[in-house]
């Protein structure tokens, strides 16, 4: 008969206790899944907004005027205005309130020539780009 080696008690031991452990983390880690689902993709914002810019064509400190609505906003948010500056959408630092009505007006003058790309953004929605020429 063959003597047992003292160590191996204490790597049966160590086997055991490291199963149990393994099968504890994988029912762990399914119950937190299950009471934990998976977040839905990010959706669309639920609201809309619209901008129109009065006059287009101005020269540097004319004032411009951008008007718009908005569909699914609650009265009071926040509109700011955005310009494009390379690939990024800046905010300026013109804003207004949503109105009774749902609509919106705020002004600004430009100091810079040239083409201004431009969008509102209130209640994460964006309206569509409107261009602005100034010389």
């Amino acid at each position: 008969m063959r003597a047992i080696p003292r160590n191996r008690p204490a790597r049966l031991l160590a086997a055991g206790a490291l199963s149990l452990a393994l099968l504890t983390a994988g029912a762990v880690g399914t119950a937190s899944a299950a009471a934990f689902p998976p977040r839905p993709a990010a959706t669309q914002p639920a609201g809309e907004v619209s901008v129109k810019a009065n006059p287009t064509d101005v020269k540097t400190g004319d004032k411009v005027t951008f008007t718009g609505r908005t569909k699914g906003v609650p009265i009071g948010s926040k509109v700011v205005l955005q310009h494009k500056n390379g690939s990024k959408w800046t905010t300026l630092h013109a804003s207004t309130a949503v109105k009774q009505g749902s609509s919106y007006s705020l002004d600004t003058t430009f100091r810079s020539k040239g083409k201004e790309q431009l969008r509102v953004m209130v209640a994460g929605a964006t309206s569509p780009t409107v261009t602005v020429n100034v010389s």
